[in-house]
C-alpha cells in the first residue's frame, strides 16, 4: 500500500493548452506512455486555461503560443502571478528566435517547437519539471552570445523591438483581423488599438496601415 502511494505521489500532472484538438490528443497519447506523466487537463483557449490551473493543479503546463482566444505569452504571465509554482513549456510553431525569450521573460521555462520528434519533447517536458531550462542548442547559444556581447548584438530584427502586446496585435493583423475584431479580442477600446498600430508603424518603419496590414500578411504567412 505504501508503494503504491508513493508511486502515485512522483506522476507529475500535465494540462495540454492548444487551439488545435489533434495536436492536444497527439501530446496527451505521448505523455500516457509515460508511467510518470498523466494528463490532468486540456484547454482551448485562455479562460479554459485559467480554470483548469484552478480545478487540477497541475505540475506542468505545456501551452502554445496561438490559441482560440487570447495569446500564449499573455496566458503565461497571468498563470504565473497566480501559482508561482507551475511550471510551463511552450509547445509552439512560431519562430523560436523571437519567441522564446519573450515567453522565459513571462515565466516559462522552455520552448520547443512543435516539429521535434517525440521523444524530444517528452526530454524538454522533464527537463523543465527537474526545474531546468530548456531550449534548442542554437537558441542557447544566440542568448548566451547577447549576454557576452550585448542586446544589440543580436537584436537585429526590428520585430524584436515590439512589446508583448504590439507583437500580438501585429500577428492578429496579418490574421486579417480588424481594429475593432482585434479590440474586441484584447477587451480593449478600439482607440487603445489604433494606438498599438500607430505604434507598429512608428517602430518597424511603416508609412502607412496598408503597409503595415501587407508586411503583417506576409510575416503571418511564413509561418503557417
Amino acid at each position: 500500500m505504501t508503494s503504491k502511494t508513493t508511486s502515485a505521489k512522483e506522476v507529475a500532472r500535465i494540462l495540454i493548452v492548444d487551439d488545435h484538438p489533434v495536436v492536444r490528443r497527439g501530446l496527451a497519447e505521448l505523455v500516457a506512455d509515460e508511467p510518470d506523466l498523466e494528463v490532468c487537463g486540456e484547454a482551448a483557449d485562455a479562460p479554459d486555461a485559467l480554470r483548469m490551473v484552478d480545478e487540477t493543479n497541475p505540475d506542468l503546463i505545456v501551452v502554445d503560443i496561438s490559441l482560440k482566444s487570447g495569446h500564449g505569452i499573455d496566458l503565461i504571465k497571468r498563470i504565473k502571478a497566480r501559482n508561482d509554482t507551475v511550471k510551463m513549456l511552450v509547445s509552439s510553431m512560431h519562430d523560436e528566435t523571437l519567441f522564446a525569450e519573450r515567453a522565459l521573460r513571462a515565466g516559462a521555462m522552455g520552448y520547443i517547437n512543435k516539429e521535434e520528434a517525440s521523444d524530444r519533447v517528452i526530454e524538454a517536458i522533464r527537463h523543465v519539471l527537474r526545474g531546468q531550462i530548456y531550449l534548442s542548442s542554437r537558441m542557447t547559444e544566440g542568448l548566451l552570445h547577447g549576454v557576452v556581447a550585448g542586446r544589440e548584438a543580436i537584436d537585429h530584427s526590428s520585430l524584436k523591438r515590439l512589446s508583448d502586446r504590439e507583437l500580438e496585435v501585429f500577428e492578429m493583423i496579418g490574421r486579417g483581423m480588424t481594429t475593432r475584431q482585434i479590440a474586441e479580442t484584447l477587451r480593449r477600446s478600439v482607440k487603445t488599438v489604433e494606438t498599438y498600430r500607430e505604434n507598429l508603424k512608428a517602430k518597424l518603419g511603416l508609412k502607412n496601415s496598408a503597409e503595415l496590414s501587407r508586411h503583417a500578411v506576409q510575416w503571418a504567412l511564413e509561418r503557417t
